[in-house]
């Protein structure tokens, strides 16, 4: 039987975290359906409130006439059960009362930054064992998924293979065994499977189409349709990765992962400590408190310490700490700042690399730009957008764009207002009150907001918005003598809202009034822009600082002309 993490409906794990905040101070604690308390009406309200409060896109609500999206917030309400964020319709005996958040729950929502979300999914998933009282439909002996994970890839190196996991190999290989046994039949496995694909060099596709069918034909051996079996088979390897790499255990490698460098002591501690299977009781009251962690030992915790110093020095940063005397809150506290200068190292190395991805960067671009959401790179990878994401894809695109200009004075991390996770990938969009992302030049400040809202909503949701935060930006750069331009990017400009930046005036609290420059550019216009400068990168930032004046040159046109007259700008420069 093919084992998963989580549902196929809440496919994004950071998500849970502002599901959590909307519950919380909604009126559906302790009764958000199930069998005992209300069943489909709630399970409709909190659908409803998910999508109101932009959670998640709920195409049966904004587009159609269906009612019932009940069923939508049934697999939510099960996927924070699952994760132990919030109790069940029944509690087992304990004084936690039905639907109420958790203590790690709780902890989830208090925590500000990626490393600490991920703190809570590990406390989660280092419980979490299969079956378990709310997951019954499994047939085999429980055990823990995120340690049989981490000791298959901890053991490939025992037997002289790289020590990650493959997409294919974690479909056809990982998610189809369990147990101890399980870890070794799964290494042979893969082990016969990487000496098979270099001999078939040539064949891949046809060979793993075969592959993938006679593992099917394994595990579901009853199966009609293989077809749709072998598509269940990649969306739940889909599905667990992402929860897996939630943990910060893991980045990824390819579509495959490996275990995260920065959290390598950790995740080897957790991978071969004893480990036994709880009972029901005892397993919920652990999962809604969060698992005690290995680095929650103050010996163990040094160790850690120790590892990540050297990880730093080794990568030419400055690192040592004396932990000796430091209570258990201090250590930790001196672990995460470690961690934080680690990713942060990471991070700039991550927008160092970006000059070489630009056929990659431009390709998401075209994927946005698609109906389908997905597009071909030239080497002929297909790379699609997470369904209900493409608003975070397109702020993470744009964002790429300018980090391979290899020219920012603003470090990456500050010139993003949204989040990332631990392979740079965007874990939601940039919060209000506030600029998407700004980047900073030596002589100019490109204050840029991106949108897939369109027609007259566009003019309405943005125009104010926007307007504002590039007066913001003008203020606080007033002293540095740059100039502050605003570049507003969106599938398609509505003419209103060109009209609106076309003037652009703002007063300030003072009632002086200043001239904002801010040019609108659609998305398929700035992408020829950018394939037209694919051979010489670095000139963009110059370029874009002429386009912008000279876009602002024709300001006085009428607001369709000047939406003509800036395409023609910007796609023959």
């Amino acid at each position: 039987m093919v084992w998963h993490i989580g549902n196929t409906t809440v496919r994004t794990p950071y998500r849970l975290k502002q599901a959590l905040k909307v519950l919380d101070k909604s009126n559906l604690i302790g009764n958000l359906g199930g069998r005992f308390h209300g069943g489909r009406i709630k399970e409709q309200e909190f659908a409803e409130l998910l999508h109101y409060n932009g959670v998640v896109y709920v195409q049966r609500i904004a587009e159609t006439q269906e009612k019932d999206v009940s069923d939508l917030g049934r697999k939510w309400r099960v996927a924070l059960c699952q994760l132990g964020f919030i109790t069940p319709d029944k509690t087992f005996d304990t004084n936690f009362p039905s639907f109420s958040i958790t203590p790690n729950g709780r902890r989830l929502i208090e925590a500000e930054t990626i490393p600490g979300q991920q703190e809570c999914f590990l406390r989660s998933l280092a419980v979490y064992q299969l079956p378990n009282g709310l997951e019954k439909k499994y047939k085999f002996n429980t055990f823990s998924p995120l340690r049989f994970v981490l000791q298959i890839i901890f053991k490939l190196s025992t037997v002289g293979e790289d020590p990650f996991i493959s997409f294919t190999e974690f479909a056809l290989f990982v998610q189809t065994k369990t147990d101890s046994l399980g870890v070794d039949q799964a290494i042979s496995n893969i082990v016969e499977y990487r000496k098979q694909r270099l001999a078939n060099r040539g064949k891949i596709k046809p060979f793993k189409k075969q592959l993938f069918r006679d593992v099917v034909g394994e595990v579901y051996p009853d199966a009609t349709n293989l077809d749709t079996k072998e598509r269940t088979l990649r969306d739940y390897a889909d599905l667990t990765l992402r929860y897996l790499k939630a943990t910060g255990l893991f980045k990824a490698k390819g579509r495959g992962i490996v275990a995260a460098p920065v959290k390598q002591k950790l995740a080897e501690f957790l991978a071969f400590e004893d480990w036994k299977s709880l009972e029901k009781k005892e397993y919920f009251l652990t999962l809604w408190e969060g698992a005690r962690l290995p680095t929650d030992d103050h010996n163990i915790a040094s160790n850690v310490i120790d590892d990540l110093v050297t990880q730093i020095n080794s990568m030419g940063g400055q690192a040592s700490v004396n932990i000796e005397g430091l209570g258990d809150a201090d250590v930790a506290m001196e672990r995460h700042r470690l961690e934080d200068q680690l990713i942060c190292m990471e991070e700039l190395e991550f927008a160092h690399e970006q000059a070489e991805k630009v056929p990659e960067i431009t390709t998401w671009l075209d994927a946005l730009c698609s109906n389908k959401r997905e597009s071909e790179t030239p080497d002929g990878e297909l790379i699609r957008i997470p369904r209900g994401e493409a608003p975070a894809y397109f702020e993470w695109a744009i964002w790429r764009v300018f980090l391979a200009t290899n020219s920012l004075e603003n470090p990456p991390w500050k010139s993003r207002r949204f989040q990332v996770d631990q392979d740079f990938f965007p874990v939601g969009t940039a919060p209000g009150r506030g600029a998407d992302m700004i980047f900073e030049f030596n002589d100019i400040v490109v204050v840029t907001e991106v949108t897939l809202t369109s027609s007259s909503r566009q003019e309405a949701a943005e125009g104010e918005p926007v307007r504002r935060h590039v007066a913001e930006c003008m203020e606080r750069y007033t002293d540095t003598g740059k100039r502050v331009y605003g570049l507003f990017l969106a599938l398609n400009i509505d003419s209103n809202t060109a009209h609106t930046f076309k003037h652009g005036d703002w007063y300030l609290s003072d009632d002086t009034k200043i001239n904002l420059s801010i040019v609108p550019i659609s998305l398929g216009d700035f992408n020829t822009l950018l394939k037209n400068k694919r051979t010489n990168f670095a000139d963009l930032p110059q370029t874009l600082k002429s386009l912008l004046l000279e876009c602002r040159a024709i300001s006085n046109l009428d607001a369709p002309l000047w939406k003509e007259g800036i395409s023609r700008l910007v796609t023959t420069c």
